[in-house]
């Protein structure tokens, strides 16, 4: 029998910064806007801002432990390293659900935005054909896979900096001001999963750390560089849409920003499609992006046993992990056919926040039971980055799972059904 080949070492700052913004980047385009339908326009920005407080403190610590630990597992090997086998499978399921349920809410956009330019085209054959074009292009290698993401990022961030410019002149305070709360402060509270959409998946470039070049000083410099990105294009982004016409009208579609240009420019302005037609290179960037990330999750957690072996197999000519890649096609697939994109939202959320909380506690757990370990970059005001992101990862927490609770039964429910058939598997292996 022939041995596994290993992942290649090619990636540099800059594909990191590509990946990480390509990750998030469909965020800014859509998704978002459902929170100002349950916070309104003054609720949803509070919920923003109290999230990006929340990324800037995890992403800093996060790198520390990205940096000092590179492997494809994420936050799987974090947690396993700190906190042991029971660790490691409360993160690695927390990590799949997020990273497998954000690309059919993206598919679900790229299907809309298409549907918007040929309304002959059906939204869910088009999700459908995405999946399986993006993981044939995923099935190259990962050089390949950067460099296409490296132009897409670039073409869907100079996108929005062109949005901005188009709309900027309508722009006018009163749309923003008006009935900024209606639903109070609880508003706030129930906005937090749409919030956390503007960033989710940036830590998914922990997941091709053992394909970096130099992971010790790459890794540092493409995550603070792409979160400081992510920060200005979300704030910008939400203001400049909602200061074009009355929220109410942007808050329930799946395509906020071309329908603001049309607002703007008129629909059957040649420029509003085009920008439809350009508003898909953002989605694009997010989707291959967050393939690339799953598809090395569900390949370290097979490694490490707690996934069947074959999810492990690497293609020998091309260095992918080819079934690992495929399955999680199938499983993205499958979730467009049964749930909407506010529900795969925030079940993506849920297993986010989930993974952020347990990450920080085995950053503050390593940091005591293993002082002596290498760590190339260390988190910035230690230990509040890491107390700061833990407890405001635990208010998202409460405030998603008050109010979802159905999809909060299902997350956890499934959880402890994981748990339960660790331990016995545990006990007789």
């Amino acid at each position: 029998m022939h041995s596994n080949p290993s992942l290649k070492k090619v990636l540099k700052p800059v594909h990191l910064w590509a990946l990480a913004v390509g990750l998030v980047i469909s965020g800014e385009y859509f998704g978002w806007n459902l929170g100002w339908d349950v916070a309104g326009t003054g609720g949803f920005l509070i919920a923003t801002i109290l999230v990006t407080i929340f990324y800037i403190t995890f992403i800093f610590s996060f790198t520390e432990l990205t940096a000092a630990i590179p492997q494809a597992g994420g936050p799987f090997t974090y947690a396993y390293k700190a906190l042991g086998p029971l660790g490691g499978v409360i993160a690695g399921y927390a990590t799949l659900v997020e990273f497998l349920l954000a690309p059919p809410a993206v598919a679900f956009a790229l299907g809309s935005y298409v549907h918007f330019l040929h309304p002959a085209l059906p939204v869910l054959p088009v999700a459908i054909s995405c999946y399986v074009v993006f993981t044939i292009i995923n099935l190259l290698g990962i050089k390949e896979s950067a460099m296409f993401s490296l132009i897409v990022t670039l073409l869907a961030v100079a996108e929005l900096l062109v949005f901005m410019g188009i709309v900027a002149p309508a722009f006018k305070w009163d749309n923003i001001k008006q009935d900024a709360m209606p639903f109070g402060w609880g508003g706030v509270f129930a906005a937090i999963p749409f919030a956390i959409w503007f960033y989710l998946a940036i830590e998914g470039v922990a997941m091709v750390a053992e394909e970096v070049k130099d992971p010790q000083r790459t890794i540092p410099k493409g995550y603070i560089s792409s979160i400081i990105t992510l920060t200005l294009l979300a704030l910008g982004v939400m203001f400049f849409t909602g200061g074009v016409t009355n929220w109410h009208n942007l808050s329930r579609i799946d395509y906020p920003l071309p329908e603001a240009i049309s607002i703007v420019l008129g629909k059957q302005n040649s420029w509003t499609k085009v920008f439809a037609g350009i508003g898909l290179f953002g989605l694009v960037a997010s989707f291959h992006g967050v393939i690339i990330s799953y598809s090395r999750q569900i390949y370290a957690m097979a490694r490490s046993g707690y996934l069947p072996q074959v999810l492990a197999r690497v293609h020998t000519r091309f260095r992918t992990p080819h079934i690992a890649m495929i399955t999680g096609g199938v499983v993205g697939i499958i979730a467009l056919c049964l749930a909407d994109t506010g529900e795969v939202i925030t079940l993506s959320a849920l297993g986010a926040v989930v993974m952020y909380i347990i990450s920080m506690i085995s950053l503050l757990v390593l940091r005591r039971k293993q002082p002596a370990m290498e760590r190339p970059f260390k988190v910035p005001l230690y230990p509040w980055f890491p107390l700061i992101a833990l407890v405001l990862g635990m208010v998202c927490l409460v405030a998603i799972v008050y109010y979802n609770p159905v999809m909060s039964w299902w997350f956890f429910g499934v959880l402890a059904l994981i748990i339960i058939l660790f331990m016995l598997f545990k006990k007789s292996s």
